[in-house]
């Protein structure tokens, strides 16, 4: 679930280039674009704390987050500039996988309690926490279905480390905490629902080399792979229209965002970040993508939240507009 833990805590400083300026070249220079292999933008870091993977508000205004507490993850929530940091969770559990439900009224989240892993729901403000699955199992990485009515979510494969191990997807209606079963066989992780609600993105994975994004009805029927690919490919994020997927992959060495059409094709690098890349999230208005970057620094790893422009990939247009030096992180 995590590529690694620091013990020591840093505190949260969101920056924007208006804050701090500077200059980088964009990797795009004249001549014709190759898909996978030059960069739609530059990536700018939002955050610096130890542990990231960011949720926005539906509204934008609002970002919660994970960050390392006395060695537990625990979630805070701040605005988009930096300020009006909150913490949410406390005590000896670690919280993660934070998901904002679409209406803007609940938190969807993760709670680490001894050899378990529990869903739970809450206030935006942190109050009211009650749990969805039962205390007994490992349920992660919660997504909500688009009426805010109900979570997907899945179970671990991260049992015995670092040989995986079956995983199912599963739904819980979060009023009742009935919970059905999705998508069962081979091991599934990293479930969300398109912004229709009429299908579910996914990861696969195939063999010890090789996940593969995959899509199905949301019912669970007929999954089919879209990323075809012999890499790790993984995190999978629908844009807001549904006209795009985001994802990670370490089909160019280290773990990169790339963005796909919804039927898998056009696939293209959105941003050469350093680091290993992860976990994207989509901004509201589809003109942003979020995700967690870690990097080794001294002797641990350094996870941080960065955003790149996934507005900049305007049709027939894409050199013009980014192969140049910048000043600015938007």
């Amino acid at each position: 679930m995590r590529y690694t833990k620091k013990t020591k805590f840093r505190r949260s400083l969101l920056v924007f280039a208006f804050l701090i300026p500077f200059s980088v070249k964009i990797v795009f220079t004249g001549g014709p674009v190759l898909a996978q292999s030059q960069a739609i933008s530059q990536v700018h870091q939002i955050t610096h704390v130890d542990i990231a993977t960011p949720a926005l508000s539906p509204d934008g205004k609002r970002i919660v987050f994970e960050q390392l507490i006395e060695g537990k993850e625990q979630l805070f929530v701040m605005d988009l500039d930096g300020s009006n940091s909150v913490q949410l969770t406390h005590g000896p559990n670690g919280h993660e996988n934070p998901a904002w439900s679409p209406d803007g009224q609940k938190l969807a989240l993760v709670s680490d309690e001894g050899d378990q892993q529990v869903i739970y729901t809450m206030n935006t403000d942190g109050t009211a926490m009650r749990p969805v699955t039962a205390r007994i199992g490992h349920a992660i990485h919660p997504n909500w279905s688009p009426d805010s009515k109900s979570v997907i979510y899945c179970s671990s494969d991260d049992l015995h480390p670092p040989q995986k191990n079956p995983a199912e997807i599963y739904s819980v209606t979060v009023d009742t905490n009935k919970i059905v079963t999705l998508i069962a066989g081979g091991i599934n992780t990293y479930p969300s629902w398109s912004p229709d609600g009429k299908k579910i993105v996914f990861r696969k994975i195939i063999n010890g080399n090789n996940s593969e994004i995959f899509v199905a009805n949301a019912d669970g029927s007929d999954p089919r792979n879209l990323s075809h690919n012999p890499a790790f490919d993984g995190w999978p994020s629908w844009s807001p229209d549904g006209a795009r997927i985001a994802f990670a992959s370490n089909r160019r060495g280290n773990y990169k965002i790339f963005l796909m059409n919804a039927d898998g094709s056009n696939v293209r690098l959105l941003a050469d970040s350093e680091g290993r890349a992860t976990e994207p999230r989509w901004s509201p208005d589809g003109t942003t993508v979020f995700f967690t970057n870690c990097q080794k620094v001294d002797e641990g790893t350094d996870c941080q939240i960065f955003a790149a422009n996934a507005h900049a990939e305007t049709s027939g247009n894409q050199n013009k507009k980014l192969g140049k030096e910048i000043g600015s992180a938007f």
